[in-house]
C-alpha cells in the first residue's frame, strides 16, 4: 500500500478565471466561480493556508478581494507582474513551508508548467479541478485540531508582531514587555489531546526525549490520578499563539518525574520553555517535592538540554529515583533538582493550576 500524500498546507490561488470569472485588468465585472467561497472556507476551516499569486494590479486585484469578503483568507498575497514560480517561491519561503506541503491554482497551462518547472514539488491543480479539491487527501488532514481552524488567524497576528519587533527600537526584554504576554498551563482536555500528541510528534528543538504519545497513551494517561497531562497557551496583544507546549508529569508524594517536556519553536524567543520550568520548580518547591527529569539527546534538541541545565538540572544522584521505574532506553538521561522557591517571570503573565496543593484545576487557577 502507497504512502498517504504530505498534507499540503497552503494552496496558492491565481485570480482572473480561476478564484473568479473573467479579467479583472480588461475592465470585466468579475464575479466568484460557484462554489469557491464555500472552498475557500472549509480549507481555512481545515487549517490550509491560502495565498495569492496573480498577475494583475496589486491594489486594484486586492480592493476586489475586499469587496467580494475574501481578502481575510489570504496571507502573504504576491500580486504583480513577475513569473509565478517567484510569488509561490516566496509565499513559502515566507511561510517557511517545505514547497511539497504548497500547492497551486491556474487556469493557464502555460502558468502551470512554468510553476512545475522551476518548482518541481509543488502540486499544481487546474481550474477544472477547484471543484474536487476538498474531497482530495491531501487537502484533508488526518485530524483538525483546535488550533487547526484558527491557524490563519495566528499566522496573521505573526506577521503583524513581526513587522512591529523589526520595527522596535529598544532592547529585546522591553519588546517582550510590550506585547503584554500571558501563558495558560492547564489541564488537558479531550478537545486537545490531538493536538497535544501533534506537539509530541512534530516538536523536535524543544523536546526533551523525542518520544511520541499516541492519542491512546495520552488518553490513558488523562484518567489516571498519578500523572498530569498539561498543555501551555500563549497569547499577546496581537493574538493567540495557541496551543505551544506539553508537560507529561506523574507527581509522587517527594518526587515528581517530568516524563516529558515539549515546547513549539515559534515561541522559544519568548523563552516559553523556561518559563514553564521556573513555574514548575516553583510549584514543586511548594510541594516539597524533589524534580526529575527524563532527557534523551537527539540531533535537533541540544536547545532543551541547555534549558534544563540553566534551570539548574544535573546528574546528581539522589534516593528520590528509587520509586521510579527503569528509564529504559540507555540514552535516556535522568536529571535531577532540588528545587527552591523562584520569582515570577518578569515578561509573561502565567495563570496555571495549584499542583503543590494537589487540588482540580479551577477556571482561574492561580496567577505567578
Amino acid at each position: 500500500m502507497s504512502d498517504a500524500p504530505t498534507t499540503v498546507k497552503c494552496l496558492v490561488w491565481d485570480l482572473d478565471n480561476t478564484l473568479w470569472r473573467g479579467t479583472l485588468s480588461e475592465g470585466d465585472a468579475v464575479s466568484v466561480h460557484d462554489g469557491v467561497r464555500e472552498l475557500i472556507v472549509e480549507l481555512d476551516s481545515r487549517g490550509v493556508l491560502q495565498s495569492v499569486a496573480s498577475k494583475n494590479d496589486h491594489d486594484l486585484a486586492w480592493a476586489k478581494l475586499e469587496e467580494l469578503g475574501l481578502a481575510e483568507y489570504f496571507v502573504l498575497p504576491r500580486i504583480g507582474w513577475g513569473p509565478k514560480s517567484d510569488s509561490v517561491r516566496e509565499i513559502a519561503e515566507g511561510l517557511k513551508f517545505a514547497h511539497g506541503t504548497v500547492a497551486f491554482v491556474d487556469d493557464q497551462p502555460a502558468e502551470r508548467a512554468e510553476v512545475a518547472f522551476h518548482l518541481p514539488e509543488v502540486r499544481c491543480y487546474t481550474a477544472e479541478q477547484v471543484a474536487q479539491l476538498a474531497g482530495l487527501p491531501e487537502f484533508s488532514p488526518r485530524s483538525v485540531t483546535v488550533d487547526s481552524r484558527r491557524r490563519r488567524q495566528m499566522y496573521q497576528a505573526g506577521f503583524r508582531r513581526e513587522a512591529e519587533q523589526a520595527a522596535f527600537r529598544g532592547p529585546d526584554e522591553e519588546f517582550l514587555r510590550s506585547l503584554r504576554l500571558e501563558m495558560r498551563i492547564a489541564r488537558a482536555s479531550e478537545e486537545q489531546l490531538s493536538r497535544v500528541e501533534e506537539l509530541t510528534l512534530r516538536t523536535s528543538q524543544m523536546n526533551a526525549t523525542g518520544v511520541h504519545y499516541s492519542d491512546a497513551e495520552l488518553r490513558e494517561l488523562l484518567t489516571d490520578p498519578g500523572h498530569e497531562v498539561l498543555v501551555t497557551t500563549m497569547a499577546d496583544r496581537f493574538g493567540p499563539h495557541g496551543a505551544v507546549g506539553v508537560l507529561l508529569l506523574r507527581t509522587l508524594p517527594d518526587v515528581w518525574h517530568l516524563k516529558l517536556l515539549a515546547t513549539s519553536c515559534r515561541v522559544v524567543s519568548f523563552g516559553a520553555g523556561a518559563a514553564i520550568l521556573n513555574w514548575l520548580i516553583d510549584h514543586a518547591a511548594q510541594a516539597g517535592a524533589h524534580l526529575v527529569a527524563d532527557f534523551r539527546a537527539t540531533e535537533r534538541n541540544r536547545m532543551m538540554e541547555i534549558a534544563y541545565r540553566f534551570a539548574g538540572f544535573d546528574e546528581a544522584s539522589c534516593g528520590c529515583r528509587d520509586g521510579l521505574p527503569a528509564a529504559g532506553a540507555g540514552e535516556v538521561q535522568r536529571l535531577h533538582l532540588v528545587p527552591a522557591r523562584r520569582e515570577r517571570h518578569a515578561a509573561i503573565r502565567i495563570s496555571a493550576p495549584d499542583l503543590a496543593a494537589g487540588r482540580p484545576a479551577t477556571a482561574a487557577g492561580t496567577v505567578r
